[in-house]
């Protein structure tokens, strides 16, 4: 990677953190998915079990091998390989959404995106740098997400039921090859959008339609219509990955300089 670009990537990234209301925005949705929700479920199911009553339905689409010796632990597990996942789908996407909506928005509100179009880098490159500078933070807040909700969540498995439960295989694929296709075709779709945009509320309306897909997944699986298994989650991170480097390679290619006419 050329240094002009990752020069780009580390000025978006610093300004990504110097923006309060950004990074409050950025902070705030991973913390109550992650650790407000589930730790909200994990109390009300030890401190009023009469509630799990209605999560039976849902234990009963899970393998005999994963509904565990008790309810709780049925739930538990439950909530940990099954629904957690799925937030981390959505986190991405919101993540990559604020900083690759306002990433050529961004440069015309500061004046700065002659300077930037003059720099020593064709346009498809400074394209890859905004695309590159947003999957980064993305990446980053799902794995520091991650990270916090599993440390959260074990010290409350175990001081609730004295034992721990390790997440299960459905996390290698969510976080290796889900979570980043996600946020790659999030972050191609917006930064695009953005580049004809007369502010970032206009490119961010685009995330909507790609939270739909996932919500429509939480809603069934909490619905206990189906329970998504391990080779599903796979084959839909397999697609949704060719899907990502496809659309990237012909949004790249077709990024010019008209698409930026409205801001000079």
């Amino acid at each position: 990677m050329k240094q002009e670009m990752t020069s780009i990537i580390k000025k978006d990234l610093r300004r990504m953190v110097s923006t309060r209301r950004m990074l409050f925005t950025l902070l705030i949705v991973p913390f109550v998915l992650t650790v407000f929700v589930p730790s909200a479920f994990l109390l009300v199911q030890h401190f009023v079990p009469q509630e799990q009553e209605e999560f039976q339905k849902l234990l009963e689409l899970l393998p005999a091998a994963e509904q565990g010796s008790s309810q709780q632990e049925g739930l538990t597990g439950l909530l940990i390989n099954y629904l957690l996942p799925l937030f981390f789908l959505i986190i991405p996407i919101m993540a990559s959404t604020i900083m690759s909506a306002s990433s050529f928005v961004g440069e015309k509100e500061k004046q700065t995106l002659e300077t930037l179009l003059y720099c020593p880098l064709s346009l498809t490159e400074i394209f890859q740098a905004k695309v590159a500078a947003s999957f980064l933070l993305s990446m980053a807040v799902s794995g520091i997400s991650f990270c916090i909700m599993l440390i959260v969540l074990e010290a409350e498995i175990f001081l609730t039921g004295g034992n721990f439960l390790l997440p299960g295989p459905q996390w290698l694929v969510v976080m290796l090859l889900l979570s980043p296709s996600f946020s790659l075709i999030a972050i191609t779709l917006i930064v695009r959008v953005s580049a004809k945009a007369q502010s970032a509320e206009d490119a961010q309306q685009g995330a909507a339609f790609l939270l739909l897909p996932v919500l429509l997944l939480l809603v069934n699986q909490i619905g206990g219509f189906l329970l998504i298994s391990t080779w599903v989650l796979l084959g839909l991170g397999i697609v949704c990955g060719f899907a990502a480097v496809v659309m990237l390679k012909r949004a790249a290619a077709s990024f010019h300089y008209e698409m930026l006419n409205t801001f000079l």
